[in-house]
């Protein structure tokens, strides 16, 4: 068995007054209110949404899950 790497992320500002397309991310990350936090798999895609709307985000290794 492998052990995926895990990324945790909280959403530290709010997508107000921002581009839909930016509110729409964190819909998809599974944000969308202030100090919600989402535990998700170390995948490109997932990077790259982080990418898109790190500004509003605080990012943490979350390590290993089995």
């Amino acid at each position: 068995m492998s052990e995926k790497k895990t990324v945790r992320i909280t959403q530290i500002r709010s997508a107000n007054n921002r581009p839909e397309c930016q509110s729409a991310v964190l819909k998809g990350l599974g944000l969308g209110k202030l100090h919600r936090t989402r535990e998700l798999e170390d995948t490109p895609s997932v990077r790259g949404m982080i990418a898109r709307v790190q500004h509003l985000l605080k990012i943490e290794d979350a390590g290993t899950a089995s």
